[in-house]
């Protein structure tokens, strides 16, 4: 007889991936879990780049996303600041900034959106998109 339930094996909708948790817990980064939180980071001066994991249990790409971040971050020397977008406001920021599909990065300076990337992408993709939404005048 089992002690559990059949599937409790299965990675869970709304559960936090390790490697995705592995960003506020080793790194640091805030988890942005409402209205007050997101405008408090986004608008602090400089930039700012804000990781929407979505469900990493039906987005196998989520995990991934979790380790290009901070190698993107440190590629670009400490460039921006991250944090991770909870899941009670990821919805609402995806449609707000257009960037609808995750994972996603979305970048802000002082407070004003830059622009976001969708998906996994090659490395030389990020290296040269990021320099492009970087110097966008927000």
């Amino acid at each position: 007889m089992h002690d559990h339930a059949p599937n409790d094996t299965l990675p869970r909708t709304g559960q936090i991936h390790p490697l995705v948790a592995r960003l506020s817990t080793e790194f640091g980064w805030p988890r942005l879990e409402n209205a007050s939180d997101l405008a408090e980071f986004t608008h602090r001066p400089g930039v700012h780049c804000l990781f929407v994991p979505g469900d990493a249990a039906r987005n196998l790409e989520t995990p991934d996303a979790a380790v290009v971040l901070p190698e993107l971050r440190q590629a670009f020397q400490n460039g921006f600041d991250c944090a991770v977008v909870g899941d009670a406001i990821e919805t609402g920021l995806r449609e707000q900034t257009r960037v609808l599909k995750t994972p996603s990065f979305l970048f802000y300076r002082d407070g004003a959106f830059l622009g976001g990337i969708e998906k996994i992408r090659d490395w030389d993709d990020y290296l040269a998109r990021i320099p492009h939404i970087l110097a966008v005048k927000g």
